[in-house]
């Protein structure tokens, strides 16, 4: 069973956002300590499409997904990254049906999308004589195409933006969200918790998949919606270990 089968079948899956470490043996550990998945943050760092390859094969060889976030809605970025080995996408700043369609454009194969096809290559672990309707369905079957809700104007549309065939996922961005309504950094405000609720909705009432990257007090509050679980990254994870370390030591 692959994630996404693991996902639509009722199962959570659980991750982290990496930006900074660029040793595949991160993937090791991350797999090692019971994560289904890793998110390579293309918007806010500077992995090049090498690394992300690399970074993907070893996470396809240890069955922990290969997500990454893009740093802008293009085939470019999106069917590029994809064809690296990536097994998931993420598109930021998601706000309206056209943008949705065009996630799903990019990242699908026919007759979903539009995204090319090169066979023998990373998305079908280098493999020959692969058949091409065969593939195209099967990455189709094990893509994850997710709508990233940072917006006003993307709460505003989830409903439709929800309902776009070959979407399967709405996460919620909690920092910039809150700065789209007006509350800056306040991720437990009211306003911000009727807006998630609403997203939630949306993607119940379509039958997708709905999820948070947060912190502990925002997704234990939507424990019971939640179908993909992301916290934290690993410039929070080095940085947590440096302290520890710093406060033990002080101690001597």
């Amino acid at each position: 069973m692959n994630l996404k089968e693991k996902l639509m079948s009722g199962e959570k899956l659980y991750g982290t956002m990496l930006r900074v470490v660029r040793n595949p043996a991160i993937c090791v550990m991350a797999r090692d300590a019971g994560l289904d998945f890793v998110m390579f943050d293309c918007e806010y760092s500077n992995y090049s499409i090498e690394t992300l390859h690399d970074m993907s094969l070893m996470c396809g060889a240890l069955g922990l997904g290969a997500f990454f976030r893009a740093s802008m809605l293009s085939k470019d970025c999106i069917s590029r990254s994809l064809d690296a080995g990536t097994t998931g996408v993420m598109v930021p700043m998601t706000e309206t049906e056209d943008m949705a369609r065009e996630i799903v454009h990019w990242s699908k194969y026919p007759p979903l999308g539009e995204r090319g096809f090169a066979a023998g290559g990373a998305p079908t672990g280098y493999a020959g004589g692969v058949k091409h309707a065969q593939a195209m369905a099967a990455g189709n079957d094990s893509v994850i195409s997710i709508a990233q809700i940072e917006t006003k104007r993307a709460v505003e549309n989830a409903q439709a933006i929800a309902a776009v065939d070959g979407i399967d996922v709405l996460l919620i961005g909690p920092n910039d969200l809150s700065i789209s309504l007006g509350v800056p950094g306040d991720t437990m405000n009211p306003v911000m918790l009727d807006a998630i609720i609403r997203v939630s909705d949306a993607c119940r009432a379509n039958k997708k998949k709905f999820g948070i990257h947060g912190g502990a007090k925002m997704l234990e509050r939507f424990a019971d919606r939640l179908d993909v679980v992301m916290m934290q990254n690993d410039i929070d994870i080095l940085r947590a270990g440096f302290k520890n370390i710093s406060e033990t030591v002080h101690k001597f």
